[in-house]
């Protein structure tokens, strides 16, 4: 039985675990050793105060972060006992990892640890090619696995009047200019550790568009290059909202993820009608659904692309002082 993690082990886990999703990529993850056990916290220096004044956004990040962390672990035959919101005194710290027993890692986790580097936002047009029906359930067993649910947005109705949720929550945020500020500041023209490119941004909106996207700078589109007309769209929701739900349904949000991109899948995230509360509680009465919607996400197969830059490991890690 390990008595605890070394130093070592938590660079080669952490590496992986840089590579999970967050809004603005500002990468709001800070990972200590601590006695032997791993801690997982929210960074407050990188929170999104008009963006995420919830702080919502940076534990759904956090959970993101901790499955690749505990799939990390898992690989390397180290798997970990987690335990979340393990300090009352100290919220900021999401998630504790302690070693579990040593074991083989499962086909699972190996195909889903495979897809962490490969994994990427995909905000450019869609192919029409329907996602095929074993994959639809793929997802949801996905879900389920991480004690969430995945409800997908089926039909033309359905899939127009989440649009105008959607759309709805969009000018509500975007008629905030501290929401435009923030989400302008994290936008980079340079090559940068962190923030969105601008080359990864997708193409500007334009009139004809069902769904609406961030103004991430993006170039206008080629002719012809819409975007798919009856997007399959994919709500993730968690059973309550406290903050340790939060933390979970980064869990299972990234466990979807990977999931999508092992079947070869593009997915790209529409976070607008989660921001704004009305617009969260009008897509939950539309899905009929208990519990509490945590991100949306539209799915399907689209060109390649490459996932952004992290910031190097060290800068994330706080280790022990060596004496």
């Amino acid at each position: 039985m390990t008595t605890g993690y070394t130093a070592a082990q938590l660079r080669a886990a952490a590496a992986d675990a840089v590579r999970a999703p967050s809004l603005h990529n500002t990468q709001p993850w800070r990972f200590r050793l601590v006695d032997g056990g791993i801690d997982l916290a929210v960074d407050p220096l990188r929170r999104l105060p008009a963006t995420d004044p919830s702080g919502w956004g940076a534990r759904i990040a956090c959970g993101a972060a901790l499955f690749h962390l505990r799939l990390a672990l898992a690989v390397a035959g180290t798997p970990a006992t987690v335990r979340l919101r393990p300090y009352p005194g100290d919220p900021d710290v999401v998630a504790r990892l302690v070693p579990d027993v040593p074991r083989r890692p499962t086909p699972t986790e190996q195909s889903l640890h495979g897809a962490v580097a490969r994994r990427f936002s995909n905000r450019a047009p869609f192919w029409p090619d329907p996602v095929p029906a074993d994959a639809r359930w793929r997802l949801g067993e996905a879900a389920r696995a991480e004690q969430c649910w995945l409800e997908l947005v089926i039909g033309a109705s359905a899939v127009n009047a989440f649009a105008e949720i959607a759309r709805s929550a969009h000018r509500v945020l975007e008629r905030d200019p501290a929401y435009v500020s923030e989400r302008t500041r994290w936008i980079r023209s340079e090559p940068s550790p962190d923030g969105v490119p601008a080359a990864a941004g997708g193409p500007r909106s334009e009139p004809q568009d069902l769904l609406p996207q961030r103004g991430f700078g993006g170039r206008d589109r080629a002719p012809g290059r819409d975007y798919e007309p009856e997007p399959l769209v994919a709500v993730l929701g968690s059973t309550g909202n406290t903050a340790a739900d939060q933390v979970v349904a980064g869990q299972a949000l990234q466990r979807v993820l990977l999931t999508a991109t092992d079947a070869g899948l593009a997915v790209s995230m529409l976070s607008q009608p989660i921001e704004v509360p009305g617009a969260r509680e009008a897509l939950r009465l539309s899905l009929g659904r208990f519990g509490t919607p945590q991100m949306v996400m539209r799915i399907g197969f689209g060109q390649p692309g490459r996932t952004t830059p992290r910031r190097p490991v060290d800068e994330v890690l706080d280790l022990p002082a060596v004496r």
